[in-house]
């Protein structure tokens, strides 16, 4: 994912928004009856910080730090301390690029220590965010009494509505990507489908079987689809996630503690490695249908009608993405018109474009991200009148 994903789209970003900054537009008014024009310009706020997460490290922290530039601000940017290599890496090539000393600066620590003393920081008056929604929590509480800007982009617990129409030679292998591409730590995944009852037992066999084909292995070797998690303490949550959903009722089709363990390396099988799992047979108020889990593990359930599976759809406190799957047209206009998402995808996964804004409802974050947001975002806007 490295090679596919997190390097192309850190140059990507960069580019892009180093290009689209030069094709903003001003808005302006004429008023006639008073003899006067309004217009606006846009300047930079100072200094931007910028804290971003280890599971997509350049791919994330690149798309807060181009905009930030390109709207002229210079910005402290700290990485997760779990995959700060990345960042110190790209450093050292905007140094060599020639970045002038001062306008990029890459801090490195904890989010208790470091963090915080950007948050807290009354020469930093604006904030972007990205990570989980109890430490937005904190973010918010503690640059309120200084009025700070704030962008959020946080956790999700994005479901995939499956009609009984869907195209399931399509759907199948999509579901295969959204729900465990890097190992399911991506904030977009899909962790909740709602499959129409008619053709329930039939995805969830053909999606299994698909699931129990992923390569768990080394990251070095090249058809290596799955490898571990970030951490043991983050692969014991998500274990004692599927452990939870057992009590709670739930059903073990594939994956952690039903099938055979993954045949790895030596030196790799002390990793924390958490096979692709599939759950039924769970309520939509068990923890693993409203929690984040952010692992790979799913929890598929059926469902009869579209108004009940809109409500249940929308039934959790996150609101980031979700996926509708339909050859009815009229029906996911419908739908997607209803869920409470700020990206939803029909027919597909992770179609991103860089110029619609991206961002989450509800417990899902602040503001959006993209061309025109990002900039706002990152620039004060200032109008100005001249009567003549």
């Amino acid at each position: 994912l490295a090679r596919a994903v997190d390097i192309p789209r850190a140059v990507y970003n960069l580019r892009f928004f180093a290009t689209s900054i030069l094709h903003t537009i001003n808005s302006s008014t004429v008023q006639s009856q008073f003899d006067a024009i309004n217009y606006t310009t846009r300047s930079p706020i100072g200094v931007a910080g910028l804290i971003s997460p280890w599971n997509l490290p350049l791919y994330l922290l690149t798309f807060k730090i181009a905009p930030a530039l390109a709207a002229g601000n210079v910005v402290v940017a700290k990485p997760s301390e779990m995959t700060s290599v990345t960042a110190w890496m790209m450093a050292a090539a905007m140094q060599e690029a020639g970045l002038p000393a001062g306008v990029c600066n890459i801090v490195m620590g904890t989010g208790p220590r470091t963090g915080s003393a950007i948050v807290r920081h009354p020469g930093v008056p604006i904030i972007s965010f990205t990570g989980s929604t109890p430490t937005a929590e904190i973010i918010q509480r503690e640059s309120a009494p200084m009025c700070k800007k704030l962008s959020l982009e946080l956790g999700g617990k994005n479901p995939s509505v499956v009609f009984a129409d869907a195209n399931l030679d399509e759907a199948i292998p999509t579901h295969v990507r959204s729900c465990f591409s890097n190992q399911g730590e991506i904030c977009l995944c899909t962790s909740r489908v709602f499959v129409q009852r008619e053709i329930f037992e039939q995805f969830v066999v053909r999606f299994a079987a698909e699931a129990q084909k992923i390569k768990l292995g080394a990251p070095y070797e090249a058809d290596t689809k799955m490898g571990a998690l970030i951490s043991k303490e983050h692969a014991a949550k998500v274990k004692g996630y599927i452990t939870g959903a057992l009590d709670e009722g739930g059903k073990i089709v594939c994956g952690h503690g039903v099938d055979s363990p993954p045949d790895l390396p030596e030196k790799h099988k002390q990793g924390y490695y958490v096979q692709p799992t599939i759950i039924t047979g769970v309520s939509d108020n068990a923890r693993c249908m409203q929690e984040e889990i952010f692992g790979p593990v799913v929890c598929i359930v059926p469902f009869d009608s579209e108004e009940e599976v809109i409500r249940r759809a929308n039934g959790v406190k996150y609101g980031l993405a979700a996926c509708v799957w339909s050859r009815d047209v009229g029906r996911i206009h419908r739908v997607a018109h209803q869920l409470q998402a700020g990206t939803v995808w029909t027919n597909c996964w992770m179609v991103r474009d860089l110029n619609m804004p991206f961002g989450g409802m509800k417990a899902s974050g602040i503001g959006r991200e993209g061309f025109k947001e990002s900039l706002e975002f990152f620039s004060e806007v200032k109008t100005i009148c001249i009567k003549h």
